[in-house]
């Protein structure tokens, strides 16, 4: 059995190949995602809607996990998470929290600062 480290490492993988299927097997059926410049989202189809968002138009991702920790079922992520959107690359300092339930993520909360997000994607 993988360690929620692991999934998480998987799951930022799945994240790179651009597969959402793929990507949307990490979460429970209940998951909520909270992008924090945004309000929360809950539940598989609301999540993978989000998710395709911001997958879909990038014409290549590429996240990189800096360092990642867990403090009880909560795994940390300190990462870059780089684009390439209509040509233009973009790079994303970001912090993430998943909450880990039974193998699978169960809330997803990013940290970012969306000025810098406006400033690379013009949005």
């Amino acid at each position: 059995m993988k360690s929620d480290i692991e999934i998480i490492e998987a799951f930022v993988a799945a994240f790179n190949t651009r597969d959402i299927d793929a990507i949307m097997g990490f979460f429970t059926d209940d998951a909520v995602y909270h992008n924090m410049p945004m309000g929360p989202v809950q539940g598989t189809q609301a999540v993978r809607k989000f998710v395709t968002m911001f997958v879909k138009p990038a014409d290549k991702l590429d996240w990189d996990i800096l360092k990642i920790a867990q403090v009880g079922s909560t795994v940390l992520t300190e990462r870059i998470d780089r684009f390439v959107i209509q040509g233009k690359p973009v790079e994303l300092p970001v912090m993430g929290a998943f909450d880990m339930r039974d193998g699978k993520i169960a809330a997803w909360r990013d940290y970012f600062d969306l000025a810098t997000w406006q400033r690379q994607t013009g949005v």
